[in-house]
């Protein structure tokens, strides 16, 4: 029996790493058409207004507000966000990136809102806005954290010492540690939900396998599409009376007419500073929001990263990424002084759409910015959008972490797999950033309170927040074990990845950084970047 031919030597090349990703419809500097561009933009709209809804419909019942002030509240957190994405698309890291409410800031607003101080209130509406003007006062002091770490360069020294191997921990849990928002949220109305997780997997993936025409308007429009099907598919579902007798909570996530958004919001109404009256300041939940402020700093720029990848642009100079974060800080005091309840960070869903659409255009995120503020003024007409039942926003989520989590994975390219050191730093830091934050959620489901349970609740936020945060922990511990492990031996520096980054560690060093991260209108020549 004859022998099989050898393997051809082209064939057991492995694939070479790239420094900007291939296969980019059009990349952060080259817009679409603007018919395209536009559809585009409202697409990306579309996706942050899952986050814009669900932290005002958990925070304002609590704090005592109605459905007026919850639509009042999701108003403001999208005039906010439209504002915050331009200035960071225009002045900030210049990336395709949303600037939208966070997570994050969830827990020490609600310890906020169960401050003693705020008990006593009779009267709802009046606790609803003492409450937020507590917030204010919190976020107003936590945005000098960004402020002063990102325009005084200390965070670009602190980036300066992250590799490619200490990144992947950092931007894969960006994604993947958001999988509490994906199917558990699917399965809270699964009719609907998961309808819309496998028609965008068959827009976004197969339908350009079979058919011969428009195979891209399938791909890159697939949000819209399947949106609107699954929403009149939810729609009829309502009308029919298919949720009649059904349980409060299952009416509240299946049907199109619960939210209450609607009917709260105003037909036209601006947003403006201090419209629910001047903030309130406390020190200790100025410290706990301090402390929080910088864990989505550290969320923030792993988004940044990915966020790079997926518009085809070279990795990001530390510099730019400490001027983004001095700019996500005028975002906070933003928040702080429009009074949207939470903080605001990197969409991480928005850079998935980035990912799905294949499109990492600068100008489609500023054209979305310009929908988030026009849909915010009309407040009814954003209202209906919003409206959309929140398991179809998990059902996306499904798609969109998955890409984030992946590109920080593709990090592992420009790193040597066949380390030991490699895969102990990868291995832990994963390992840790799961665990870690399993038992500090655990541990507060279970007891209403977290494993630090003082007095103070103020210092209980500052030790929990940090351990509750995936991306925080694991990025701490690659960062830590990378810059402190074996880095006298002259092959470490390869091994983690070093060799492929050093032209990006400063902005002039590649051409590229300037085409992709320059400022506008030549103000590069008084704010140079180093």
């Amino acid at each position: 029996m004859a022998a099989a031919p050898p393997p051809k030597a082209d064939e057991l090349q492995p694939f070479p790493p790239k420094e900007q990703l291939p296969g980019v419809a059009f990349c952060i500097t080259s817009p679409p058409p603007w018919p395209e561009a536009i559809l585009l933009g409202f697409q990306h709209f579309i996706v942050m207004l899952g986050t814009t809804v669900i932290i005002p419909s958990s925070l304002v019942p609590q704090m005592g507000g109605g459905n007026e002030e919850k639509a009042r509240v999701v108003q403001t957190i999208l005039f906010v966000a439209g504002i915050n994405t331009l200035f960071q698309t225009f002045f900030g890291t210049r990336l395709p990136v949303v600037m939208g409410g966070s997570y994050i800031f969830v827990g020490p607003t609600i310890s906020i809102i169960l401050a003693g101080r705020y008990s006593n209130e009779a009267d709802p509406h009046e606790k609803f806005l003492r409450t937020m003007r507590g917030t204010q006062g919190a976020l107003l002091i936590a945005s000098t954290i960004q402020i002063i770490l990102g325009f005084s360069g200390l965070w670009r020294n602190v980036v300066k010492l992250l590799s490619p191997l200490a990144a992947v921990p950092l931007v894969s849990l960006v994604g993947f540690g958001l999988y509490e928002l994906g199917f558990p949220g699917v399965a809270k109305c699964v009719e609907i939900g998961l309808p819309e997780v496998f028609l965008l997997v068959v827009f976004s993936q197969y339908l350009s396998q079979v058919l011969d025409f428009g195979k891209s308007v399938f791909s890159r429009f697939s949000v819209l599409f399947t949106v609107s099907i699954v929403w009149l598919y939810a729609y009829i579902l309502t009308i029919g009376g298919a949720y009649k007798n059904s349980p409060p909570k299952t009416q509240v996530h299946c049907r199109v007419d619960r939210s209450g958004l609607i009917s709260g919001a105003p037909w036209i109404s601006v947003p403006y500073p201090f419209q629910w009256g001047a903030p309130t300041f406390d020190a200790g939940e100025a410290f706990a929001m301090m402390m929080t402020s910088f864990i989505a700093l550290v969320e923030s720029t792993g988004a940044f990263i990915g966020a790079s990848r997926y518009a085809s642009a070279t990795m990001i100079p530390p510099s730019i990424i400490s001027r983004g974060v001095g700019w996500q800080g005028i975002g906070l005091l933003l928040d702080s002084f429009f009074g949207t309840a939470t903080g605001t960070s990197v969409s991480v869903e928005n850079i998935g759409l980035l990912a799905l659409t294949r499109i990492g255009s600068r100008r489609v995120v500023q054209i979305s910015a310009g929908f988030m503020i026009f849909f915010s003024v009309l407040g009814k007409f954003g209202a209906l959008f919003a409206s959309i039942p929140l398991p179809i926003f998990a059902g996306m989520y499904c798609l969109f972490f998955a890409y984030v989590g992946g590109v920080g994975l593709s990090l592992l390219q420009f790193c040597n797999l066949n380390s030991f050191r490699t895969k102990f730093i990868m291995g832990f830091a994963f390992f840790m950033g799961l665990s870690v934050p399993q038992y500090f959620n655990e541990y507060t489901a279970v007891a209403s309170y977290g494993p630090v349970h003082t007095g103070a609740r103020w210092f209980n936020d500052m030790i929990n927040v940090p351990f509750s945060s995936k991306p925080f922990v694991a990025g701490l511990v690659a960062y830590i074990l990378d810059n402190t492990l074996q880095i006298k031996e002259s092959a470490v520096r390869k091994d983690r990845g070093n060799h492929w980054w050093e032209k990006f560690r400063s902005f002039k060093k590649d051409a590229r950084s300037q085409e992709f991260y320059s400022l506008p209108f030549n103000l590069n020549k008084f704010f140079p970047s180093v």
